[in-house]
């Protein structure tokens, strides 16, 4: 079931309050058992919205060029040994 921000409000306020469960419903007047189940509902729309890290392995390349191709099907074939700035002057002068 999805949380009402009426009871994500509820529960964020009992979870800083300090007090028991028992003793928030009391006091603001709520079933036990209807707060418990929206508990509930919270903590597994919480672990579902959880990021999860997946380990990967990064395995370098080595590329023998760098191959730009335009629209016409014309190609630069250049070195990977070039300068990164040279290169980048090259593009702007192509845009």
């Amino acid at each position: 079931m999805a949380i009402t921000s009426k009871w994500r409000q509820h529960i964020e306020a009992w979870q800083s309050s300090g007090m028991t469960q028992a003793d928030y419903c009391r006091h603001h007047q709520l079933n036990i058992r209807t707060f418990g189940a929206r508990l509930s509902d919270y903590r597994k729309s919480a672990q579902s919205n959880s990021a999860a890290l997946i380990p990967v392995q990064v395995e370098p390349v080595a590329a023998e060029a760098l191959v730009f191709t335009d629209v016409h099907s014309h190609r630069l074939t250049l070195p990977t040994t070039i300068s990164a700035r040279w290169l980048a002057e090259l593009l702007r002068c192509l845009a």
